[in-house]
């Protein structure tokens, strides 16, 4: 298997899904930014609770690879990387968070 590069754009997220690829979208705002707007299919883990989910990642993680997205990709690049430095192989990063997907993907999505 080819290491996944740190980043993905929204286009390449929705292809792969398209594709049938396993993959889950991790959301890691927080509950209100979730309230008012979130991609299909998302399950919300905030950033702050992310170590204490580890065990039930590492579940997901056998089964998918993680997605990690928040509003522009700052937060979620950062849960990323500790992902990878906790041994996660399979986790990227949605470039440019949700307000790129509502740009490039779903523009009926609630923007903020």
């Amino acid at each position: 298997m080819q290491p996944l590069p740190p980043e993905t754009t929204p286009r390449e997220v929705q292809q792969r899904m398209e594709a049938g690829e396993a993959i889950r979208l991790i959301d890691v705002r927080e509950p209100g930014e979730f309230a008012v707007t979130r991609i299909s299919g998302a399950e919300l883990i905030p950033m702050g609770t992310v170590p204490s989910r580890l065990e039930y990642l590492d579940a997901v993680a056998d089964e998918a690879t993680l997605i990690v997205y928040c509003h522009h990709g700052v937060r979620s690049q950062r849960v990323a990387e500790f992902l990878k430095q906790s041994g996660y192989a399979r986790v990227v990063n949605l470039a440019g968070g949700i307000d790129a997907w509502s740009e490039q993907i779903d523009p009926k999505l609630a923007r903020y």
